[in-house]
């Protein structure tokens, strides 16, 4: 019965982002599912004081959920936007500012070291963030709080100047 709880949870999660629809792609999370979700999540967590996982796969972007309960390490991705939805807890966005001593994937995505600067932005539940590529950027979670955000990872497309996003 212990094994057999966890299981229905993660079946009724996926039954509800693969709603029946005429269009191919379409996908609704229902808050109740993520509540869910970031619950389990909080039982996932691990040495690097986070629990994540994809959600929903679309090819060229992706959806995950992500929880921490302590400082994220910085990052910066010159390839892809981070669209973020605060899903529970609270905490802050450090954006910008100079990313040293990181190590850079084969990827390109820069990860870890000390983040320098930048500006601070408060999170709570409901926020929504654009994160544009090539930003450094952190996720810190309220000392002993956490901090659960949806993730959309959108590849990052760089506009001729004067079209959509110009400049």
């Amino acid at each position: 019965m212990k094994i057999a709880a966890p299981i229905f949870v993660a079946l009724l999660f996926v039954a509800s982002i693969h709603a029946q629809s005429a269009y191919p792609g379409f996908a609704i999370l229902k808050v109740s599912e993520l509540d869910k979700h970031d619950k389990a999540l909080a039982q996932k967590v691990g040495p690097d004081h986070s629990a994540r996982e994809t959600v929903k796969e679309f090819g060229d972007h992706r959806i995950r959920m992500l929880l921490r309960d302590a400082d994220g390490a910085p990052e910066m991705h010159p390839n892809e936007i981070d669209y973020v939805i605060v899903h529970s807890g609270g905490g802050s966005l450090i954006l910008g500012g100079k990313l040293k001593g990181a190590t850079t994937a084969s990827s390109g995505e820069t990860t870890g070291g000390v983040l320098e600067g930048g500006e601070v932005y408060s999170l709570a539940p409901g926020d929504i963030l654009h994160i544009p590529a090539k930003v450094p950027h952190a996720f810190l979670p309220l000392k002993g709080k956490h901090l659960t955000y949806i993730l959309l990872k959108i590849p990052a497309v760089y506009p001729a100047a004067g079209g959509r996003g110009g400049k």
